[in-house]
């Protein structure tokens, strides 16, 4: 975590805090303004509240669209190559706000713990320092595992200092990424849903910044989006009821899905990366990897402006996607006539495998001659090529039409060079094989059959990478010393030995358990019982020991006995749990 990096991407993330910040300000502003206006029956003082809410919408609405441009500005987190790529949606980290845990844990251990709160100071001290730098992860494997880290550290504080039906006196508050909208929850669960939501969006960023000109960039950023998706889709699956609308199941599914087209996207640069340049097989190849591109791509659009996504999602990320649905359909087109146009004839060998593939390649057969004639008819794949690039052509203009609609992506040089690229080499093409002499019309080419050879893969966050310890190791194991569970006050017992031993049984590790007493022995008459665990032998702390450590301690003991710190689980209404343990014996 470097909080004071004064990169790009860190000073965006420090303008969405503060717009994050102002949102929340104006917003208290309203609801205090609405409650004056339902409130008064003052002609006078309704007039000037309703002014004034008309200030306070005004500002929310620009702030809200400045947050917007922020979300927009994809090009901060791009590689810094100067090759031209597409450019990818990365998401924005939620912003949360700083927490005091310190006095609320420290009166938990000493209230259900019996422990001295104060003497535990250097671990909720460690605790809220992890807190604070997840707030701020470098964007690399280093600040995933941060993040992971804080994730795995939750699972401890939830079973240490969460009862089920207690609330412990604090909130957690988190910004909406999308909207900049405060949301806030006593639940442990949203800290845990928005701290996994910054994983995946941290992945995003990873995605985008990979240099995707070469084969290791474009495989790097396959996994970064595989693993983004998996992490908005664990997120989907296991967190519901969210109070704000980016971790909402729309909008989740929405993230999921476009995560899955930006993999779909790089796999099909990586196919190009790959592939020979004349080859009949690899231009229908790469042909039909653009066209599952605009197809994901579609869907992702139509997600975006389904009634209750659009009105949250940047209208940039709507157009983007609109953008490159069509971008890619004429990609589709243009590969499509290459293959036609510039690979060789084929011969009369070749011509059954050549033939089997041209089959499937055309979502509806080709208008004209059959497709036995047009693979070896070069003027006839010429024509049918030439239908394509028309296709093309109008697919590459209606690109760039929709790109001019939004400010913001025409902002964006490098989106804008790589449309006006693409569309003239298909200018270029058409001009190439376009005769003087054609008297013909162009038909209509038909779309080809989406297809690829690399299915993108949900890949869910793998928590068991980064291992963490319980920084409240000290309380003990989580078996027993959970906020889950009641005991009595640790008592102290004197034990000594007696002519035929300690008259008990000792059974498990960490901590070790009284199984069996013995009537009148000299554990029965010192006070102890069946289902009693051992805490302490001699003030030393054997919350942890191992059933051997135990039994040593206590053979070393003298005459003088021994002074046996235990404590009783209890059950939910109060009454001693006793634990049942069966001797299994051999048959």
């Amino acid at each position: 975590c470097d909080p004071f990096a004064q990169t790009q991407r860190s000073k965006l993330q420090h303008r969405r805090a503060r717009i994050n910040q102002q949102i929340n300000k104006e917003m208290r502003m309203r609801a205090g303004a609405e409650n004056l206006f339902k409130a008064t029956s003052n002609h006078k003082v309704k007039e000037t509240v309703a002014l004034e809410l008309s200030y306070v919408n005004s500002n929310l609405q620009l702030l809200k669209e400045e947050l917007e441009e922020l979300n927009s500005s994809v090009d901060v987190y791009q590689n810094d190559s100067e090759s031209i790529s597409v450019p990818m949606i990365p998401l924005g980290l939620k912003e949360t706000k700083e927490m005091d845990l310190m006095a609320p844990l420290k009166d938990l251990i000493c209230e259900h713990y019996g422990e001295d709160g104060i003497s535990f100071e250097k671990e909720i001290k460690e605790l809220m320092e992890l807190r604070q730098a997840m707030r701020t992860p470098s964007r690399n494997e280093a600040g995933l595992e941060l993040l992971m880290e804080y994730y795995n550290q939750l699972y401890f504080l939830d079973n240490r200092f969460f009862p089920p039906n207690k609330n412990l006196g604090v909130f957690f508050h988190w910004y909406d990424s999308l909207t900049g909208v405060p949301s806030h929850q006593r639940a442990l669960a949203f800290e845990k849903g928005s701290v996994l939501f910054n994983i995946g969006a941290l992945h995003t960023q990873i995605g985008a910044r990979q240099d995707r000109t070469t084969l290791q960039g474009v495989d790097r950023a396959i996994d970064a989006f595989q693993k983004a998706a998996g992490a908005f889709n664990y997120l989907k699956e296991n967190f519901s009821n969210a109070p704000s609308l980016d971790m909402s199941t729309a909008s989740l599914n929405m993230l999921v899905r476009l995560m899955i087209a930006q993999v779909q996207e790089c796999v099909f640069e990586k196919v190009t990366l790959t592939s020979a340049q004349n080859d009949f097989f690899t231009q229908l190849q790469i042909a039909q990897e653009a066209a599952r591109v605009e197809e994901v791509y579609s869907l992702v659009h139509q997600t975006m402006t389904q009634a209750h996504v659009k009105d949250y999602v940047p209208f940039s990320w709507a157009t983007m996607v609109h953008v490159k649905s069509e971008h890619f359909k004429a990609l589709s087109h243009y590969y499509a006539a290459v293959a036609l146009c510039d690979c060789p004839s084929v011969s009369d060998a070749d011509l059954p495998e050549h033939e089997k593939a041209f089959v499937q390649f055309h979502v509806t057969v080709p208008e004209g001659p059959s497709l036995h004639l047009v693979l070896q008819d070069q003027e006839e794949r010429r024509k049918l090529g030439k239908a394509h690039l028309k296709k093309a052509i109008m697919r590459h203009e209606e690109a760039m039409r929709i790109h001019s609609l939004c400010k913001i992506l025409r902002k964006m040089d490098i989106l804008q060079e790589v449309l006006s690229f693409a569309h003239k080499r298909s200018l270029s093409k058409y001009s190439e094989i376009d005769h003087e002499e054609d008297f013909f019309e162009t038909g209509d080419a038909p779309d080809i059959h989406p297809k690829t050879n690399q299915r993108p893969e949900i890949k869910s966050p793998n928590f068991s990478q980064v291992k963490v310890t319980d920084i409240f190791h000290r309380l003990g194991p989580l078996s027993v010393f959970s906020v889950k569970n009641k005991w009595c006050p640790a008592r102290r017992v004197h034990l000594a030995r007696g002519e035929n031993g300690f008259g008990l049984t000792l059974r498990g590790d960490s901590p070790v358990l009284i199984a069996g007493v013995i009537p009148g022995g000299c554990a029965s008459e010192a006070g102890l019982k069946e289902g009693d665990y051992i805490v302490s032998v001699n003030s030393e702390d054997c919350k942890w020991s191992k059933h051997a450590e135990v039994v040593q301690l206590l053979k070393s003991i003298g005459e003088e006995g021994v002074d046996i710190g235990v404590i009783t689980l209890q059950s939910s209404d109060g009454q001693n749990v006793v634990i049942h343990l069966l001797a299994l014996s051999e048959p």
